[in-house]
């Protein structure tokens, strides 16, 4: 835990857009908080694990999905090898299988991109001083992954688990209403990819359209 006086928290940066990471950095010193410090960035996963674990920070801001493997491989391989290393994930998703995903692999807290750079800062902050951090929409996911109450959304879904972490955020835009255009540009990707992805969820679902698609994911609360 660090001193907020004395000793800045150290930040790193985790996140495949370099636009991004570049728009979070700025954000975060235009606060000229001297309570962080960012210390270091990482676009891949293989660079993330191997940066982390030797600029050594004390919170890492993750995404959540990255073309190589995604943040919960980043998070896993970092604390098998720095175990002090906290984890706030930062990032568009606000599924609760991708809040669920983190938290179980042991990150402190979940926000998303929409949060603003002061909130951003005292979620730094708090997470560096032990404090569970959640948008507050979030939060109810996570108590209701660890309740045992009717309804709740379960903490492993053998359903889901055949998606990947890209094809169930092609599905929750999907089951949103979005065009294929629209979630193209949303996550960066062609309108090609778009497709071949819908193709394998239908595959691995057994669904025949995007309709019985958004009911399913529907019932599963993806969406």
């Amino acid at each position: 835990m660090s001193d907020p006086i004395a000793c800045p928290t150290t930040v790193f940066l985790v996140d495949d857009h370099a636009l991004f990471r570049a728009g979070v950095k700025a954000e975060l010193a235009g606060l000229n908080d001297d309570r962080i410090a960012i210390v270091g960035e990482a676009g891949s996963v293989a660079e993330a694990v191997t940066r982390i674990t030797a600029e050594r920070p004390n919170v890492v801001l993750l995404d959540v999905h990255m073309p190589d493997g995604g943040g919960r491989a980043v998070l896993e391989k970092v604390h098998a090898l720095y175990p002090e290393a906290v984890f706030l994930a930062l990032s568009v998703s606000d599924a609760a299988e991708d809040v669920i995903n983190v938290i179980r692999a042991g990150a402190r807290g979940y926000v998303t991109k929409t949060i603003s750079g002061p909130e951003l800062a005292d979620a730094i902050v708090r997470v560096a001083g032990g404090d569970a951090v959640f948008s507050p929409r979030l939060a109810g996911f996570v108590l209701d992954a660890f309740s045992d109450r009717d309804g709740a959304v379960p903490a492993v879904n053998p359903e889901l688990d055949l998606l990947s972490p890209r094809e169930r955020e092609v599905l929750r835009l999907l089951a949103r209403g979005y065009a294929y255009k629209e979630i193209a540009s949303q996550l960066f990707i062609s309108i090609k990819t778009v497709e071949t992805h819908v193709s394998s969820v239908l595959r691995k679902t057994q669904m025949s359209n995007r309709y019985e698609l958004s009911r399913w994911a529907t019932d599963r609360r993806l969406i």
